[in-house]
């Protein structure tokens, strides 16, 4: 074995283009989509999709705006000829959207492709050679007079197909495969021979397809080796460039961004990047990031959870968690900091009360991929006070003062450690229950209470209340200048216990008849410990009243 086996490669030759210009320019208009899921990302999947599956990820391109569609390889076998010429038959493609199919330069393989088309109203038809020296000299053994010849024996014989049958609008694409790879010299004379065959025009361009088969170096890379053939080209006004990058670098995103800055003009890829080896281009991450921009890529991701769905059914695997924009977490924040800078984004955020968005942490507003904000925070033993505070708030409408948010905070770490798992809305809430004796079983518990006037020179009040105190009902009255005095002196003289307000706050839940009112109090017992109750009801007086008495629960149970 190699004692360092890294010797066995070597760097990627930079691009002679000193004076690139790429660098400095800024992507203001989306490309043309094209998505070959139907093509590419299907020969990359263990179990093809069937005729079913692949109507329905046609159907879904469709839906979401995608224009341009790779949705075959009809050579391949009955099944990618059958669907193809089926969408044809049926008359499947709207108006505006271009279907596309795929076939090496072979004669047999380019007549079957413009055969499972025929009838079409318009269509594009994409040849493909390798030219690059590896697939020159280890899979073809031809040299290059052979490639450039196999290439313009295929355009010839797409041209002589089309010719055949004047009543479509046909179009074209070539593809030098490998061009990621192979000498840009040699690309571009390749390229030059197919454009003399195909004569294209302003009005009827050619699509010329450079792709990074394999993504063999850094995104700046392949930038230099797109303006460099945008620059070269003799009719660049009669060509659309389009970029077909795959990601076993991990930079496929990068650099498809990076070649639309160079003068691509259509990207192809897929739905959440799927693809041989390690993919093709994610289209979603690339358009919505766009989008964070504030450029319109003009593809409809509002419903990304039935988008996801769908691809996933089609694909039979799975979008992983953490995928950007798309994946179940990617919103969803469980550190304690994270939790507590979106917070404060989103109380912002309603503050301002203006079009612009400007969150931590969060590049997208959730809501405008049909995503809901309770599932931006979740909670383990990572989490602090303003994550627990805010799935309180978004599940039971509840604001938490930041004291009390602090308390209960306590409770849900020693919860969310006891049971080493994310704990769930329902956890929670069950928690904040227990924690503010929301439930019945406390040593205090109401009854029912009144408040009067002492007299009519007494500027006091008198409270009268029934309660349950450690099971038994029993009466207590006292006197104050409001509900709470009057109550706090009832506890005092009646049941021996003596608690002051600290702090007091109130606020409605939601509006209309079926409003309640949730009252906070942060007390002091007599002892110097710090105590919380929390009261909810339909009637103001009676939730501060049920605080209070939650946090007489609080006082007995802990002292």
């Amino acid at each position: 074995m190699l004692r360092d086996p890294s010797i066995k490669y070597r760097p990627f030759p930079q691009v002679d283009l000193p004076d690139r210009q790429w660098p400095s320019r800024t992507i203001t208009t989306p490309p043309r989509w094209l998505s070959t899921d139907l093509r590419d990302g299907n020969q990359a999947l263990a179990d093809p999709m069937n005729a079913e599956k692949k109507q329905r990820f046609f159907d879904l391109l469709v839906k979401i705006g995608v224009k341009e569609i790779e949705v075959g390889f009809p050579s391949a076998g009955a099944t990618e000829f059958d669907f193809i010429s089926g969408l044809i038959r049926h008359d499947c493609v709207p108006p505006d959207v271009m279907v596309q199919v795929l076939t090496q330069s072979r004669r047999d393989l380019i007549e079957r492709s413009f055969e499972s088309l025929a009838g079409a109203r318009a269509a594009t038809v994409h040849l493909y050679n390798a030219v690059s020296p590896a697939w020159r000299e280890v899979v073809f053994g031809l040299d290059r007079a052979g490639v450039k010849a196999l290439a313009i024996t295929g355009a010839r014989t797409m041209r002589e197909q089309a010719e055949r049958r004047p009543g479509t609008d046909w179009r074209f694409e070539y593809s030098p495969e490998t061009f990621s790879t192979a000498e840009l010299e040699f690309s571009l004379e390749v390229c030059e021979a197919v454009l003399d065959v195909l004569e294209p025009t302003p009005n009827k361009p050619v699509i010329l397809n450079l792709p990074a088969t394999v993504e063999a170096a850094s995104p700046n890379i392949y930038a230099d080796q797109v303006e460099w053939m945008c620059r070269h080209l003799s009719r660049r006004d009669s060509v659309v460039i389009s970029v077909h990058p795959h990601n076993d670098r991990g930079t496929g995103i990068a650099a498809a961004e990076l070649a639309v800055m160079a003068g691509a003009d259509r990207v192809e890829g897929c739905l959440f990047g799927n693809g041989e080896r390690t993919g093709n281009v994610d289209l979603v991450t690339l358009a919505l990031n766009l989008y964070t921009q504030g450029i319109d890529p003009g593809l409809d991701f509002s419903d990304m959870e039935s988008v996801v769905k769908t691809v996933e059914y089609c694909n039979q695997l799975p979008v992983h968690p953490r995928h950007p924009y798309a994946g179940e977490l990617v919103f969803t924040a469980f550190s304690g900091s994270h939790q507590d800078a979106i917070k404060k984004g989103f109380d912002a955020q309603a503050r301002r009360n203006d079009q612009f968005w400007n969150v931590p942490y969060l590049p997208i507003d959730p809501a405008d991929l049909g995503g809901a904000y309770e599932a931006v925070i979740r909670v383990n033993s990572q989490s602090g006070k303003g994550g627990v505070a805010w799935v309180l708030q978004q599940d039971k409408g509840l604001k938490l003062p930041k004291p009390l948010q602090a308390d209960f905070s306590r409770v849900v770490q020693q919860l969310a450690d006891d049971t080493s798992r994310e704990l769930t809305t329902a956890d929670i809430w069950d928690a904040f229950e227990r924690a503010y004796h929301l439930t019945p079983g406390g040593a205090f518990e109401l009854i029912d209470f009144e408040e009067t006037g002492a007299s009519r020179t007494d500027q006091q009040r008198v409270f009268t209340g029934e309660v349950r105190l450690q099971g038994s009902p029993v009466t207590i009255r006292g006197r104050g200048n409001g509900l709470i005095s009057s109550l706090l002196a009832a506890l005092d003289a009646d049941c021996s216990l003596g608690i002051d307000v600290v702090d007091f706050q109130e606020h409605a839940i939601g509006a209309g008849a079926g409003a309640q009112a949730a009252a906070y109090v942060q007390c002091r017992t007599t002892d110097g410990r710090t105590v919380f109750g929390v009261g909810l009801d339909t009637d103001v007086a009676t939730a501060s009243v049920r605080a209070i008495l939650s946090a007489a629960n609080a006082a007995v149970s802990t002292g």
